[in-house]
């Protein structure tokens, strides 16, 4: 019997820190560096930062790479390892704990100068892997550097206060004095705002933007792909992304879970490669289980980023004939000015539906959406029936998690969304149709990066003669859609009575 011993790299075997703070694994690691040009390896004098370690990884599998290109350069074997570690790999710790992880897994040693660390010419404990405890500056309730929320981070110095060292300074560089050639890592994604229901702010934006500004000739970074679309606190990282040329490659994983087992992100993760010399189109690469689809193309084609390339050709067809879009007649939230704590009162003339029920309302509290309240209204859930905006394990979606008619003198709070207003009780039902084709929830789906539905995600929507009923057959007939586009749509939508990722409606 022959027995073969599994040595794990532990740092594929990390629990997650959180969602938000995410262990890279050296797999993913290694895909990301394989996109730098392999001269760097065999290059004595680049440098490389890490501005936000957790693990370590980055710079151990940078290490790793060097220890071989150099190997002509710098025969012995001590003196090459103590140059790399020395002159060409750093990092900046997001915190202490992750400080010491960082240290254990580059240089062996918990101290980066002590017994058994692999390099000899370090003369302090932190080596080349920095780490401060900082503090907030406040200002109004908020952090000037990063937007932290004063309520949730001003705490006590034995707390994390989750202040990086990396975007709490004018000049990062000024940590190890030097400019670095490239700078590539997983920064962590959001903090608590203090919003309603403890929501949560993006800050993953802040370390590509810190990084952009010491312009580096490579960056390269994992972050999720919630900025494809914009939304909370993202609309000018987005403009700012889709117009910046030097973005030479963007690998998007749908589901997180293909790029990171076990962790759920709403609307996936992406990484990024950015070239300072060199612009152009971006190479779009879309990876699903262990399907891969390649596009070239530019990024600020459209106001938000299409994910598929092959959902472009489509979009394209769609916008050629200038209609009108749902999003100029869909309500924004609250479209009766009644969020969701409103319930029914004990009398009223107006019947409320709110998320477990129906009853009376009094029409006089009503000041917003007064000229729908006599009119059949067809309305949504503002949230999404897909988990956190994800696809099915298969990639598709069902988008919509009911579809409703609300009948003369029946409001809503924010729960729902209302998607259109009528006179006619007809002209309601043919828009309940229409939001039921898999052409009209493809088009919705182009903007799902979270699980809520907005009024911009029927941006891309095409407003239609509501006197006639419509299907897909007749839509893409009035496209132009090709058998291949069509097939496209079919694999990425649901039927409405698909219930493959929830066993119910809500």
């Amino acid at each position: 019997m022959i027995q073969t011993n599994y040595n794990p790299d532990v740092l594929s075997c990390l629990a997650n820190l959180s969602n938000d703070e995410v262990f890279t694994p050296p797999s993913l690691a290694n895909d990301i560096l394989d996109l730098l040009p392999a001269s760097l390896w065999r290059d004595p004098n680049v440098t490389f930062l890490d501005p936000v370690c957790k693990s370590g990884v980055f710079l151990r599998e940078i290490a790793k790479r060097l220890d071989r290109g150099l190997e002509s350069k710098i025969p012995d074997r001590q003196k090459r390892i103590n140059h790399i570690f020395k002159n060409q790999i750093f990092g900046i710790a997001i915190t202490e704990l992750t400080s010491l992880l960082s240290r254990r897994s580059v240089y062996c040693s918990k101290t980066a100068n002590g017994k058994y660390s692999v390099c000899q010419s370090f003369s302090s404990e932190q080596g080349n892997i920095f780490y401060k405890k900082m503090k907030h500056t406040w200002v109004e309730g908020r952090c000037v550097w990063c937007g932290a929320s004063q309520e949730v981070y001003d705490r006590d110095d034995a707390l994390e206060t989750y202040a990086y060292n990396f975007i709490h300074t004018d000049n990062p560089e000024k940590i190890f004095n030097m400019k670095f050639d490239v700078i590539i890592g997983n920064p962590p994604y959001q903090l608590s705002d203090a919003g309603h229901g403890r929501s949560a702010g993006p800050i993953y934006h802040e370390f590509v933007n810190q990084a952009k500004k010491l312009k580096p000739k490579y960056l390269a970074m994992i972050i999720p792909s919630r900025w494809f679309a914009g939304g909370k606190g993202l609309d000018a990282f987005r403009d700012h992304m889709l117009n910046d040329n030097h973005i030479r490659m963007i690998v998007d994983y749908e589901n997180a879970n293909d790029c990171f087992p076990g962790v759920d992100i709403a609307g996936g993760v992406c990484y990024f490669f950015w070239n300072r010399d060199s612009s152009g189109s971006c190479t779009v690469v879309n990876r699903t289980g262990d399907t891969e689809i390649i596009s070239e193309r530019l990024l600020n084609e459209f106001p938000t980023f299409i994910r598929h390339g092959q959902a472009v050709p489509i979009i394209r067809k769609v916008l050629a004939r200038n209609e009108i879009r749902m999003n100029s007649q869909v309500s924004s939230r609250k479209p009766f000015g009644l969020d969701t704590t409103i319930r029914p009162t004990k009398r009223g003339d107006l019947t409320l539906r709110w998320l477990k029920g129906e009853g009376p309302y009094s029409k006089k509290e009503i000041s917003v959406g007064k000229d729908m309240i006599e009119q059949w209204k067809v309305i949504t859930s503002y949230v999404g029936y897909d988990h956190a905006g994800n696809p099915g394990k298969d990639g598709s979606r069902r988008v919509f998690s009911k579809i409703e008619i609300l009948p003369p003198n029946t409001i809503c709070t924010e729960t729902y969304l209302v998607i259109g207003s009528y006179d006619s009780e007809m002209f309601a039902k043919n828009l309940v149709s229409y939001m039921k084709t898999k052409f009209f929830r493809f088009l919705v789906s182009q903007f799902m990066y979270s699980h809520h539905i907005t009024k911009e995600s029927y941006s891309l929507v095409p407003v239609q003669d509501m006197s006639i009923t419509w299907g897909d057959k007749e839509l893409y007939h009035k496209y132009k859609l090709t058998k291949s586009e069509i097939e496209f749509i079919e694999n990425k939508i649901r039927p409405m009575n698909s219930s493959s990722n929830r066993l119910a409606d809500d």
